[in-house]
């Protein structure tokens, strides 16, 4: 029997990229998909109506770790085998997205993580950000012993066991590395592989300068407390 797979696209004013990013996932044909809409104050919703793309409508913004809690919930309400997690700002490739689901099915991983770093790519970030990853790269090290190249990717896939782990507790924002760090401690079997990303294709970075710095040391807090305890 074919395991069912769901790609849920958090979008939080995503009106630039929306209607592209789903159109590309529609185009692959081979899965299903849910946006969750998380409280948008521009015209996300309305594109989504008028395109009548599947999506659920969050009353107030929650932040990526609740639209993605919300889209978990929604996987396990629906019994999927598989949920992907894709940006909707375009930055995930969607042909990747076969590669994801045969390295977590065929290898029984609990979570496939999308890797820019893993093999050489095209990608190149900006100097801030590439300091970020590998910082992260190594508190995961020294916490876990794991080796995790892109901590930060949010282009990853979950098996049933971590659908339903997630729609109990996800953390509420930049959940990124605090997952992965709760996850090692599990005994979960976590396992990289390379993709290609892109440069946001429309719209603007909700993460400033600030709030990167509020970033690493509210993700640093957490990921250490989750070690601990």
């Amino acid at each position: 029997m074919k395991k069912r797979a769901l790609i849920i696209i958090p979008a939080y004013n995503e009106e630039d990229n929306i209607k592209d990013t789903v159109s590309n996932v529609k185009y692959m044909n081979n899965f299903d998909y849910i946006v969750v809409n998380d409280g948008s104050k521009d015209k996300t919703q309305e594109i989504l109506d008028s395109n009548n793309f599947n999506h659920l409508d969050l009353p107030i913004n929650l932040g990526i770790g609740g639209a993605m809690q919300t889209g978990y919930k929604y996987a396990l309400k629906n019994d999927y085998d598989y949920a992907i997690q894709l940006d909707a700002d375009g930055q995930h490739n969607p042909k990747d997205l076969a590669k994801l689901i045969d390295e977590i099915d065929i290898n029984h991983f609990d979570m496939v993580i999308g890797s820019r770093f893993i093999e050489k790519t095209d990608y190149r970030g900006s100097l801030t950000r590439r300091v970020g990853i590998y910082y992260f790269y190594k508190l995961i090290h020294i916490l876990t012993g794991k080796k995790v190249t892109d901590p930060t990717s949010g282009y990853r896939v979950v098996n049933k066991k971590i659908i339903k782990e997630f729609s109990n507790y996800y953390p509420q924002d930049y959940p990124e590395v605090e997952v992965v760090v709760d996850l090692a401690k599990k005994g979960y079997n976590i396992h990289e592989t390379r993709v290609d990303m892109n440069s946001r294709q429309g719209g603007t970075s909700s993460i400033t300068p600030l709030k990167s710095i509020y970033y690493m040391i509210k993700v640093t807090f957490f990921s250490v407390i989750r070690k601990v305890f």
